[in-house]
């Protein structure tokens, strides 16, 4: 596809439809709306439009294409597949200021809101009825609903409430040419016709712009307990994983796991000189939710005497109060943090068989010892959902040689063992070439009828998920 160059003519007409400076040309301006958040990416975008409105949204779209003009949306800009920058000087669409809280029903729990709003100003919100967020994420004072809706974001509580799809009761979505889909019901039972809200989740904007959701939020629990182990090999942890499920049930919230280096950089990180735990090879953290305290912390306390009488587990604690419960989550939480800190990242977003997830770190060592300027290779993730998080540090920033040795062995290895070669992150601008390896021809030619039907002109977020043959 051939798109129009950015005219002064088009500047014009956004700066009338959008006023108070809601039109940015300023290149210095623009510079952070190119950059993602793990610096993998920049795009050369010299318009960023900011819209505060659903009707503005329309209007934009409407606009670029009648006139042929590629767009990339932008939510939060914390995704790590390259997805929310520009590739080239696409116009960037930011949905920041479509940020009004909607209504909360208090009878089903279900919150209807703008998709500009922060996921954690949504949780606060919520809990003043009682109820939580079903998406909970390191990103969650920076992502916004929108994106996470548009990457189906997985997050640290789906082994309780399922992936965010599952949440999803209704959209609004602004398509390509401008028109509004209207899907946005908060009715949990709807077996009429085809369920057209589907394929813009985890679809990362190719097929349309969300602008509003409608979500089902989960009860709050008032009692919570939260206890971090360590184990001396993987083999362990899947066996405190498994002794987990039988002894805290319906109580489980999230089962995390995090290999000695992982741990490391995060403590250091974090400038944690007390380590919560006598050191091991493993980590593995482990969070029940009930209507009481007792309970959840009754849970966790028989499977620590349980896992430290079989020898599963060398040393644990359990969280006694807040202060404690939040210092532990933190080591997990901000790990990307960590990793960023550490020099330039390969970050991989796996889902594996879980016996398999951790043989796929231990090879990427080994094929990472010829080089000098490796720092780390690391992995952890969401242990329970078989969601494997792999990165590999470099000392003095990005190695084509490195990428290289990595990629596409890491994407081919994955597919052999019938994995996912993204979980979570989405595919992005990074992995768009590895779709069919992982879905197969018949499914990739689908998916591009979808695109193609949706958004003929293919001005929205181009480059992205599906594979592109540039010039």
């Amino acid at each position: 596809t051939h798109y129009a160059t950015l005219t002064d003519k088009d500047v014009s007409f956004f700066e009338r439809l959008l006023s108070s400076g809601r039109t940015i040309t300023n290149p210095d301006e623009c510079l952070p709306f190119n950059i993602d958040y793990i610096k993998s990416c920049q795009g050369q975008s010299q318009l960023v439009l900011r819209p505060k409105t659903v009707d503005e949204v329309q209007a934009i779209l409407r606009y670029c294409n009648e006139h042929q003009l590629a767009v990339c949306p932008q939510s939060g800009n914390t995704g790590l597949s390259g997805g929310s920058v520009p590739v080239f000087d696409e116009i960037i669409l930011s949905l920041r200021l479509l940020n009004s809280i909607g209504n909360f029903d208090e009878n089903s729990g279900v919150l209807t809101t703008d998709a500009g709003c922060v996921l954690e100003k949504l949780d606060t919100h919520v809990r003043q009825f009682g109820h939580i967020m079903p998406i909970d994420l390191g990103a969650k004072g920076s992502c916004l609903i929108g994106g996470n809706v548009a990457t189906n974001a997985g997050g640290l509580r789906v082994v309780r409430f399922g992936s965010l799809r599952s949440a999803v009761l209704g959209l609004e979505v602004v398509l390509p040419d401008g028109s509004l889909l209207d899907c946005l019901t908060s009715i949990r039972k709807d077996n009429t016709g085809i369920d057209l809200k589907q394929p813009f989740i985890g679809s990362e904007g190719i097929l349309g712009i969300v602008t509003r959701v409608a979500l089902a939020c989960p009860s709050l629990m008032s009692g919570v307990g939260l206890g971090f182990f360590a184990c001396s090999s993987f083999e362990q942890i899947l066996s405190t994983m498994r002794l987990a499920r039988k002894i805290c049930g319906e109580t489980l919230s999230a089962i995390e796991f995090l290999d000695e280096s992982t741990y490391n950089l995060s403590l250091k990180y974090l400038q944690r000189t007390n380590k919560p735990i006598e050191s091991n090879k493993f980590y593995i953290l482990i969070e029940t939710m009930s209507s009481t305290d007792e309970q959840a912390k009754a849970t966790l306390e028989k499977l620590a005497t349980t896992a430290l009488e079989k020898e599963f587990i060398t040393d644990g604690t359990l969280a006694q109060d807040l202060t404690q419960y939040k210092d532990i989550w933190a080591i997990r939480e901000r790990v990307s943090d960590a990793l960023v800190a550490d020099g330039y990242v390969f970050k991989y977003d796996f889902s594996l068989p879980t016996s398999r997830m951790y043989k796929l770190v231990e090879e990427t060592e080994e094929r990472m010892k010829q080089f000098s300027n490796v720092g780390n290779v690391t992995g952890f993730g969401h242990l329970g959902d078989q969601n494997l998080h792999l990165n590999v540090t470099v000392k003095d920033g990005y190695s084509d040689d490195i990428k290289q040795a990595l990629e596409p062995w890491l994407y081919e290895w994955v597919a052999k063992e019938h994995g996912s070669v993204s979980a979570e992150h989405g595919l992005g601008l990074h992995k768009s070439k590895y779709l069919e390896l992982n879905k197969g021809k018949h499914s990739l030619e689908l998916m591009k009828q979808m695109k193609n039907m949706f958004d003929p002109k293919c001005i929205l977020n181009p480059y992205k998920v599906l594979p592109y043959k540039t010039d």
